[in-house]
């Protein structure tokens, strides 16, 4: 008997979709692009349950024939290209005419559209790859797509999507990829009947500004600057943010012929043009366009069309670095030059002045060990071997810790209350031993301290709330609004009350009592930023990154001196931690400076 058999077309079409639409959010990229194709100068993205129910796009296009409607709906059938080699020149964001009937395989489509040169347009409906009825209809110029049910009939697929508040984060985050580049098309999008975005036209800066920023706040784009360069090779233009105005969580952006893309490569071009100007932990957010002959590059490699491959990748990496030095070089964001009174100089000047040799005062007599208080070189303090029993040097590690060794137990620091322990600078606490000297960075101890508590608060909704005096109002942008919306149950679990103002803002009536003497906004902000940073969707994924930026927020800042008591309650709270040796973000906590390497200093 025969085994191998042709698949029906309806499978067939829903094996596609599996690749092209995965999420309302591929959807939305699809029928936007193809409305952008269309020349469209307005464009109208109506959402309801973030996708699930309803997904319409409305353009001002130039339509489409009753012909080339239900063509449309055929595999393979595209108005982009007409052979192969039209792949080598394209220009526009489809060609591969799988888009429409991928979505029609599994939802439910009616769409609506007419050109300029006729009378009447087209209404053609199809569920599941049927076509249900084709007419004459009245509508005006241009195509109106109405997406409903999606996968309705492949509820596997349905049941692993997201939350709402996930999948609209996700359709707004898809959104930007497409209105960043193209600034001069009049973009709306609505969800559930409000308005989350209404984008008109203007130049690239305003449309980075009308997304990103917020009238409340100064003008985010305000702290980028200009990049721009011409070659043979490639066009590069956009902008870069300035150093001292650099986030953990950054907006970065390549886009390639109107085309939104990813690029690592490129990334770490920009990334090396920032080198020694960004504080650790903190990134460059950037907006770069570039502009290259379409047969330099190849976009038909993954049906998403963000994984561009390019011809001349090393050479465009270098024209990347240069332009991004230079412009951030003109701006003379360099670090300013540090004088020093040995070696100076004596610099001719005119006979009317001399510059004149700078002069620093020094205090010979001064010594910080002494005068600060906190270690006395005469007092070494001795009998602590008891606090290391049993304790092997090869259990600490000089440099970062790894999750597994953090997993081991616990110092057995029986005498803490009673040993010798002391603050150097503000920041880390010495305790001495038989194997050499512990050292503890103060404020990340206390994060991990917090942490753990906050998280034990969140699970046992225990988290204590301050009313504020006078509330503060927080002005957030639609995916931020989003996201406060999604996580709103582990904000009031841990202490936060919020009560929305309006579709941008929410009023912050109570705090956790940690930071009750601290500004909520920042903190709120950190928060959200944290979340988004991490990519946080399930609920114990968004407690670990509340309680972590709570906890950062809420520790013991840098350079703040601490008596012997609370010292003494910070080491023990830590120790009784058994993840102890690194913060919850992996960075050391605790390090061993063993004998053998102080001897080596002398």
């Amino acid at each position: 008997m025969d085994i191998i058999h042709l698949l029906p077309d309806s499978v067939a079409n829903q094996i596609a979709a599996g690749e092209v639409i995965q999420r309302p959010a591929s959807c939305l990229k699809e029928l936007v692009e193809n409305s952008l194709d269309a020349g469209a100068t307005r464009i109208q993205v109506i959402v309801r349950d973030a996708g699930r129910t309803l997904l319409q796009v409305i353009d001002n296009g130039i339509g489409m024939s009753e012909m080339d409607a239900r063509l449309a709906f055929e595999r393979h059938a595209t108005s982009k290209i007409r052979e192969a080699q039209d792949l080598f020149s394209l220009r526009t964001m489809g060609f591969r005419g799988e888009a429409l009937p991928s979505i029609c395989a599994v939802s439910q489509v009616e769409m609506m559209t007419r050109r300029a040169e006729d009378e009447t347009g087209t209404l053609i409906e199809i569920h599941g790859s049927d076509v249900v009825r084709q007419e004459p209809c009245s509508c005006p110029v241009g195509t109106n797509i109405k997406v409903s049910n999606l996968f309705f009939n492949v509820p596997v697929r349905r049941k692993f999507l997201k939350t709402d508040q996930t999948e609209l984060r996700n359709l707004l985050t898809e959104f930007y990829h497409i209105v960043l580049v193209y600034p001069k098309v009049n973009f709306t999008f609505v969800h559930n009947d409000e308005i989350l975005l209404e984008l008109p036209a203007g130049t690239e800066k305003q449309r980075i500004e009308a997304v990103f920023g917020n009238p409340k706040r100064n003008a985010y784009t305000s702290a980028f600057v200009d990049v721009h360069t011409e070659t043979e090779l490639v066009s590069i233009r956009g902008f870069v943010i300035k150093p001292e105005n650099a986030t953990r969580k950054a907006e970065q952006y390549f886009f390639v012929n109107g085309r939104y893309m990813r690029h690592p490569y490129f990334q770490k071009a920009v990334m090396t043009a920032y080198s020694g100007m960004l504080t650790a932990d903190y990134q460059p957010s950037f907006f770069i366009y570039f502009d290259i002959s379409p047969e330099s590059i190849d976009v038909n490699i993954h049906p998403t069309k963000t994984e561009i491959k390019f011809a001349d990748e090393q050479a465009i990496f270098q024209i990347l670095m240069a332009a991004v030095r230079e412009a951030l070089g003109k701006f003379t964001l360099a670090p300013t030059i540090d004088f020093d009174t040995r070696g100076a100089i004596d610099i001719p000047a005119p006979a009317t002045d001399r510059v004149s040799r700078p002069q620093v005062a020094v205090d010979p007599t001064y010594n910080p060990f002494h005068t600060r208080g906190t270690i006395y070189p005469d007092k070494a303090p001795k009998s602590w071997e008891s606090l290391y029993e049993g304790v092997r040097s090869d259990r600490f590690a000089d440099g970062p810790a790894t999750p597994d060794r953090a997993q081991t137990a616990a110092m057995p620091l029986t005498e803490i209350d009673s040993g010798p322990l002391w603050q150097y600078n503000g920041k880390y606490i010495f305790l001495p031993g038989e194997e050499g000297l512990t050292m503890i960075h103060q404020h990340r101890a206390h994060v991990t301290i917090l942490y753990h508590r906050f998280l034990d608060q969140m699970a046992h909704a225990q988290g204590a709330s301050q009313q504020l005096l006078f509330p503060e109002v927080i002005s957030l942008s639609p995916d931020e609004m989003v996201l406060v919306g999604q996580i709103a149950e582990e904000l009031r679990t841990i202490g936060f009350e919020l009560e929305q103002l309006s579709p941008d803002s929410y009023s912050i009536q109570g705090v956790p009592s940690q930071i009750a003497a601290q500004s909520p906004v920042p903190v709120l902000q950190q928060i959200l930023s944290c979340v988004r940073e991490r990519g946080a969707d399930t609920r114990a994924e968004w407690r670990e990154q509340i309680a972590l930026s709570l906890a950062q927020s809420a520790a013991i800042p840098v350079g703040k001196s601490l008596n012997e008591k609370e010292m003494r309650e910070l080491v023990s709270s830590l120790m009784q931690i058994p993840t102890h040796r690194i913060t919850p973000d992996g960075k050391t906590v605790l390090a061993l400076l063993s004998n053998e390497e102080i001897e080596k200093k002398f």
